[in-house]
């Protein structure tokens, strides 16, 4: 388990792994202050003969004293802290015993708060879902941030909210199908009302009444209830249009009646990750009381074949009033999300709706793993979402598109 813990004065002669934030060619000047004379004659000398190319090198001084010097340019944006967060995470992550580390920010080429950004990439490399192993590692790896460019407690706390949400999200996406089924789903989105989201769970008496259809067609062949769930946050006091994301959540997806084929089908309780993006979102700007009015609204299903399964060939009519006929039940979650959609735009009549869903793994085949697929009848959106993207990934992606 990582801890971090921020400390402006930790004593030298107790931390016996010290982390150092230097420019690309490794000089060590400015943090000559921080160490002992012997410790940067030693540095020093051992730096002549490194590989300066990595990004972090590790130096053993003696049996007691490790430095972790990380090489930080100029030219990097907030996502290549991130990145060396998550290296760096990886470069300690298997150690055998408890172990603890001093980050020290005194001397550091690290300014505005950028160091932040290290922390939030080590955290979120070191999620582990390993809720159900029967034996758990029982290692804690703590961080000790000290010095002048401790992020202020706002900072933290925005970035807390961040890795809580996508935590949820996380752990959302990795539960089994016989844990996290529409039951359970909807159990655990009304309990964010704790932090402060207005919840409403439509189960399918009331989706029924409304006439979902199109949402009911795909989970009628399962024992588990099916629901659309909304989860509201309005952090501004005026009646401004809310943003709006909608997410697929089909906990598992059999295919129906059109099955699937057996193999890599148990990696289809991932077929929920849209709504899991979405709660994960919502969660956030709750914990961080964001300026924004904003709503979630997510579909919860479960695809499964049955003696009560929708048939290929069926016709259903939507909530919309347009009537679908059902070619292949594994085309479930423009079903799912038809009913949303129409929804979420009726109802709250929001400023956008950004839709988030794993709707088929053709979208793999034709942009790979590094993209994902959008699609927009909003091209001054679209373009706002893609510019956020290459601003988030770095020049490195931009590159990659040329």
């Amino acid at each position: 388990m990582l801890h971090v813990n921020f400390k402006p004065n930790v004593l030298k002669k107790k931390s016996r792994n010290i982390v150092l934030f230097v420019d690309e060619k490794f000089d060590i000047k400015k943090q000559k202050k921080e160490l002992l004379s012997s410790e940067f004659d030693f540095l020093s000398d051992l730096l002549k003969s490194s590989n300066l190319k990595k990004k972090i090198l590790t130096f053993q001084i003696n049996s007691k004293k490790n430095f972790f010097l990380v090489s930080i340019h100029k030219s990097f944006r907030s996502s290549h802290y991130e990145k060396l967060g998550g290296e760096f995470y990886n470069l300690i992550k298997d150690t055998n015993n408890d172990i603890q580390f001093t980050v020290n920010t005194n001397g550091s080429i690290i300014k505005d708060n950028l160091i932040q950004y290290f922390l939030h990439g080590l955290k979120l490399k070191s999620y582990e879902f390993d809720k159900y192993k029967t034996k758990k590692e029982k290692k804690n790896i703590t961080i000790f941030v000290t010095g002048k460019n401790i992020p202020s407690q706002q900072i933290q706390k925005k970035f807390k909210a961040i890795e809580d949400g996508t935590f949820f999200a996380r752990d959302l996406v990795s539960e089994p199908g016989n844990i996290l089924h529409p039951d359970e789903y909807a159990k655990r989105l009304n309990s964010l009302k704790k932090i402060g989201l207005q919840i409403k769970v439509f189960d399918e008496k009331k989706l029924k009444k409304l006439g979902m259809n199109t949402l009911l067609g795909v989970g009628q062949g399962s024992v588990r209830g099916s629901y659309l769930v909304t989860m509201e946050w309005r952090g501004l006091k005026n009646n401004s249009k809310p943003l709006a994301f909608v997410g697929k959540g089909v906990c598992f997806d059999t295919g129906g009646i059109s099955l699937k084929p057996a193999k890599f089908m148990e990696d289809m309780t991932y077929d929920m990750a849209g709504s899991a993006v979405v709660v994960g979102l919502m969660k956030t700007l709750a914990l961080r009381k964001a300026k924004i009015n904003a709503v979630g609204v997510v579909g919860l299903v479960e695809n499964m074949p049955g003696g009560n399964a929708q048939r290929p060939g069926d016709i259903v009519k939507s909530y919309s009033g347009k009537t679908v006929e059902i070619l292949n039940t594994d085309a479930e979650g423009r079903l799912v999300l038809a009913d949303a959609l129409t929804y979420t735009e009726e109802k709250f009549k929001p400023k956008f709706i950004v839709d988030l869903a794993t709707l088929t793994g053709a979208i793999i085949v034709s942009l790979g793993s590094e993209y994902a697929g959008l699609f927009s009848n909003d091209d001054k959106l679209s373009n706002q979402l893609i510019d956020a993207g290459k601003k988030n990934r770095g020049k490195s992606l931009e590159n990659a598109s040329k």
